[in-house]
């Protein structure tokens, strides 16, 4: 059996999901980092950004994640963010409405947030 990690995506109102995974790819204000089985424990911010989640059996989960902390120690992982979403409960063409009011509006966050989750569609 491969090695794995225990993954908890939280947002600030509910659990977004849970299980186990051999790869997170999360943006941090450091940069995009990839935690495996084995890390070392980390702490760190999360950037408004698409999370990928490699699960244990083979499959691919995404989330639109906009905010948080990312914390890694012995094989757990916990990214806990403002505001996430899976990119299977996203709705393109509302996420494409948000972006284009966004841009005529001139407001850089909401168009980030809208970005992020149509990024986190494409990449499902």
């Amino acid at each position: 059996m491969a090695a794995e990690l225990h993954v908890e995506l939280v947002a600030a109102d509910r659990s977004v999901w849970s299980g186990e995974a051999t790869l997170v790819v999360a943006r941090t204000t450091s940069g995009d980092i990839g935690v495996m089985p084995g890390h070392q424990p980390l702490l760190g911010v999360l950037e408004s950004g698409p999370v990928t989640i490699r699960t244990s059996d083979g499959g691919t989960v995404v989330a639109a994640v906009h905010g948080g902390f990312i914390s890694f120690a012995d094989d757990k992982l916990s990214l806990l963010a403002e505001i996430a979403e899976l990119s299977d409960e996203i709705d393109v063409q509302r996420a494409e409405r948000a972006l284009e009011r966004a841009k005529s509006e001139a407001d850089a966050s909401a168009e980030r947030r809208a970005d992020v989750r149509l990024r986190a569609v494409a990449t499902r």
